[in-house]
């Protein structure tokens, strides 16, 4: 393939945006492993399950098919890294559900991802089945598939499903930060339908028939529990790492979820956010949640985005401690443990780079960091073909048996 010279900071391992000292310190224990790990990045397809491009680009558009000052991802890194097949997250916020318009929104995230092809056809193809990411590869092209994240733009209408299947998209998340009309969320301390509601398990069936995967990120357990009842195929969790390491944070998956939905052929795909995958970053961002909470009921706001919130919290975050931001080795010990209770055909990447904000772990701070996760499974004595497996064999698996 043509891909661009990778460029060694000093002949250590990428950083990534952001590496602090001991970032630097921490990746220099996997410099023996950094040409096998380059190697392997640039031979192997390496597809994450969720990138959030779409609606980083919808609030202030730039050209990722060039370098950018800003966010996780742009081609030149994706390049560096060896990305091959990112899927874009076509997210719509969870108050669309009540206000209307997710429809539209995820229509103009789809357009933006359509118009990122076209204004750069040398470099980004769209991808609808496993056999377009591997034809891409083999030309050269960074595949763009694309997953819907939150199921508000069905907008209870069964033939949507259909019709965003039409548009390309190849996985649905079933609901986001609240419950919708299709799923319980496991943000949300209201559950109306104690699972999923009729129309989700009418969705999932549809999904079955249409090839499309199931996204249980995000879900209510027992919502997570109603999909594997519903369900013909395997399901995919595209954006979620162990309850495990975090006990209690319901957005993780517990050892007994990951267990189930490895036994029915599916995949977790691990996400990098360090609030996913340290107890102490968690709990550090749980003290601004509670306090913008006390903050916006003392006042009678209801808009987050408030400039008195914003205020508030700036000042209120200047007094804190650093954010403790996660490492890239307790990223891999989130890996250890999937494979340890499910096996290694249970794990994939889904990073959910450009998601979530400024929370990333060090030696993982945007898409030029691929070779140092597989430095770092290198060093705990990952096989190649293991490693090739949680890449994108794995996803591969998936997504052909829900294609069949």
């Amino acid at each position: 393939m043509n891909r661009l010279t990778i460029m060694l900071l000093g002949g250590a391992l990428l950083g990534g945006c952001g590496a602090d000292q001991q970032g630097a310190v921490d990746l220099a224990g996997y410099e023996p492993y950094r040409q096998q790990a380059l190697e392997i990045a640039q031979t192997t397809i390496i597809a994450d399950t969720h990138i959030d491009v779409p609606y980083r680009l919808v609030e202030d558009y730039e050209d990722v098919s060039k370098a950018t000052e800003r966010g996780d991802f742009d081609y030149p890194r994706a390049v560096a890294g060896g990305l091959n097949a990112p899927f874009m997250s076509i997210y719509t916020p969870a108050e669309l559900e009540q206000e209307g318009g997710a429809k539209a929104k995820a229509e103009e995230l789809i357009g933006l991802v359509e118009q990122m092809v076209a204004g750069a056809p040398d470099k980004f193809a769209i991808a609808t089945s496993w056999a377009d990411i591997e034809a891409h590869f083999e030309q050269g092209l960074i595949s763009l598939p694309l997953g819907m994240e939150n199921g508000s733009p069905l907008e209870g209408e069964l033939a949507n499903v259909e019709y965003f299947y039409k548009r390309g998209v190849r996985y649905i998340t079933l609901a986001h930060s609240l419950s919708n009309h299709l799923s319980d969320s496991s943000y949300d301390e209201a559950r109306p339908a104690g699972g999923l509601t009729e129309f989700g398990r009418e969705v999932v069936t549809e999904m079955n028939r249409l090839g499309m995967m199931v996204d249980v990120s995000h879900l209510s357990d027992e919502a997570f529990y109603d999909v594997l009842e519903v369900t013909s195929k395997p399901v995919i969790a595209s954006h979620s790492s162990a309850r495990h390491f975090i006990p209690g944070f319901e957005r993780n998956m517990s050892d007994e979820m990951i267990v189930a939905l490895a036994e029915q052929g599916g995949v977790v795909f691990v996400n990098f956010g360090s609030t996913f995958i340290s107890r102490d970053s968690y709990h550090s961002r749980g003290v601004l949640r509670e306090e913008r909470l006390r903050f916006m009921q003392e006042k009678g706001i209801e808009d987050r985005d408030d400039p008195r919130v914003r205020d508030h919290m700036e000042a209120f975050g200047a007094g804190q401690p650093p954010f403790p931001f996660a490492s890239l080795q307790q990223v891999l010990d989130h890996i250890d443990h999937i494979r340890d209770i499910a096996g290694i055909d249970a794990i994939g990447i889904g990073s959910d780079y450009d998601g979530v904000g400024d929370t990333l772990p060090v030696g993982l701070k945007d898409v030029a960091s691929y070779p140092n996760l597989i430095a770092g499974l290198l060093a705990r004595d990952y096989s190649e073909a293991e490693i090739r497996k949680i890449l994108s064999g794995n996803l591969k698996r998936v997504w052909q048996v829900v294609e069949a």
